[in-house]
């Protein structure tokens, strides 16, 4: 495994992605600060407009979106977005291609040379930065990393608005303990006189309310009466949380000045392991990614009780307040690991576990009956690890 600061060549692209992924902060504080140095070093700069995406869900789905309809309005669009669930290349597009193997082998063969070392999240963000440069991007959409106000992202200018999606009970380590210190971490994305959109509501309304007041951004939150974010016509009903989301996109991109026919196009876009749906043996299988209570809630949306659940949790994440959301609405569940490497810590008298994924799947579509679903839950990772499985056993 190469864990050197610099990768030794000659690289495979397979190389470049496991020495990324091995780069980290060292115990070292988050800040952006690491971002801005990495950027004057290598002479990066933000694209000529940036939409930076905030939240604690959504913030995938409302960055798909908005990415797609400004594609749609003839624009050079770049997004960049994490986790990628099944290929590394999805974090980095540009109109909805993803960045070339041979770019990212380029960049890691040469890496910068920094004290500290930067991590994972921040050369990848510098990756993306270099990308849309070199692709001419006009206007790119950043999702943030964990928060906002250390997150590596905030390091960016020609921010143009500010999406702050939602915010709930996730990364309390880092950003809490209190749902309050949450809103206001996330909430410093907030820029002098840039617009800000939100989706947000209760506690987290309020801070965002006062942050926006003291920076005097103009800020604009979803009520059922507002015109700017009501969904252009043509659309078919969906979810409530899918909603909510194109409700959010919508008002963004109208500031922005795009027409009702682009936005129409691009809330129509979504990303894999989104309540994403397979048929196999007859069975619906629905993947997602949902590792924290809200988006299981979310979740909930899109399926028939009861279940079949395959449930898989990365130690740090909230693992157990996810499954308890779930754990009422199934008839079976299957614990299992979320990926190489990482042991599940949820295991529990009266429940299955069943250590690879591929047969804790495959125990639970054993378990359906009639036209039971088999919900799989808990990790992108484990997304990432049953989708091209799913797409082999659906054929």
């Amino acid at each position: 495994m190469l864990q050197s600061s610099v990768p030794q060549t000659p690289l495979t692209y397979e190389d470049a992605l496991e020495w990324l992924f091995v780069q980290t902060r060292g115990g070292a504080p988050r800040n952006a600060g690491r971002m801005q140095a990495l950027m004057a070093a290598l002479a990066l700069v933000s694209p000529p407009e940036v939409v930076h995406v905030i939240g604690t869900n959504g913030k995938g789905s409302v960055s798909a979106m908005l990415a797609a309809a400004l594609e749609a309005d003839s624009r050079r669009v770049g997004r960049f977005l994490s986790p990628h669930v099944e290929n590394f290349r999805e974090r980095v597009e540009v109109n909805g291609q993803g960045i070339p193997e041979a770019e990212v082998l380029e960049f890691v063969r040469d890496p910068p040379r920094l004290e500290p070392a930067p991590a994972f999240f921040e050369l990848t963000l510098a990756l993306a930065l270099r990308h849309f440069a070199r692709e001419r991007v006009e206007v790119a959409v950043m999702e943030a990393g964990v928060g906002a106000k250390h997150d590596a992202t905030r390091a960016l200018s020609n921010v143009r608005s500010v999406v702050i999606t939602n915010i709930g009970r996730d990364h309390l380590d880092t950003l809490g303990p209190t749902l309050r210190d949450v809103a206001l971490d996330k909430a410093d994305a907030i820029r002098p006189g840039v617009p800000t959109l939100t989706g947000a509501s209760g506690e987290a309304l309020t801070v965002i309310t006062e942050v926006a007041a003291r920076r005097r951004s103009p800020l604009f939150f979803d009520t059922p009466q507002s015109p700017l974010f009501r969904p252009p016509e043509g659309l078919s009903r969906s979810t409530p949380t899918v909603e909510r989301n194109r409700r959010l996109a919508a008002a963004t991109l109208r500031l922005q000045g795009l027409s009702e026919g682009a936005i129409c196009r691009g809330l129509s876009a979504s990303l894999p392991a989104r309540a994403e749906r397979f048929r196999v043996r007859g069975r619906e299988v629905v993947l997602d990614g949902a590792h924290n209570p809200d988006a299981a809630r979310a979740l909930l949306e899109h399926t028939r009780p009861p279940f079949v659940l395959v449930f898989g949790a990365l130690p740090k994440k909230l693992g157990a307040e996810t499954l308890a959301v779930l754990e009422p609405y199934a008839e079976h569940i299957v614990l299992t690991n979320t990926a190489p490497g990482e042991a599940s810590t949820l295991r529990r008298a009266g429940l299955t576990f069943v250590a690879e994924p591929e047969a804790a799947l495959e125990a639970a579509l054993g378990h359906c009956g009639g036209d039971q679903q088999v919900v799989v839950a808990g990790s992108f990772y484990l997304a990432g690890r049953l989708r091209p499985y799913l797409r082999w056993v659906s054929r």
